[in-house]
């Protein structure tokens, strides 16, 4: 049962920290005996997306002469799928790099960027260890 300890002190965590948000709990509650990886798959696809947003985010960034509009899309997409899991920080930081955006910063979307790929990568790390914490479980709680 240590495994549920664990979990139950990582989620705490994530919510005092400002990480999830009442968002993530909404999640939580469409999963059920139907659908029993539902949270798992979202978060799995959110991982990807993101890391695929952020890969995206810094080539357009590199660039001599910068897209914005191309570079607002993919932010607003990661903002958008940030805020449909419950990830607070990353989605608050987006919103921050949406008004760099708007107003043509270079250097404002590059300091962003990296704050975004901090909190994103700190969530990415927890989620991961969340999804161990549940696979153990579901040893001890055969489907």
């Amino acid at each position: 049962m240590a495994a549920a300890n664990q979990l139950t002190a990582l989620l705490n965590n994530m919510y005092a920290t400002g990480l999830l948000d009442e968002q993530f709990q909404q999640l939580q509650m469409l999963q059920d005996s139907s659908s029993p990886d539902f949270v798992s798959e979202v978060v799995t696809l959110f991982c990807q997306d993101g890391e695929r947003i952020i890969g995206e985010l810094a080539k357009l960034l590199e660039k001599p002469s910068v897209d914005f509009d191309r570079v607002d899309a993919f932010v607003h997409q990661l903002k958008g799928s940030s805020a449909s899991v419950g990830a607070q920080k990353v989605k608050n930081t987006c919103i921050q790099f949406r008004e760099f955006c708007q107003s043509r910063s270079k250097d404002g979307c590059l300091k962003t960027l990296d704050s975004v790929r901090t909190e994103f990568y700190d969530l990415r790390g927890k989620f991961q260890t969340m999804l161990q914490l549940e696979r153990q479980l579901q040893g001890f709680y055969p489907k």
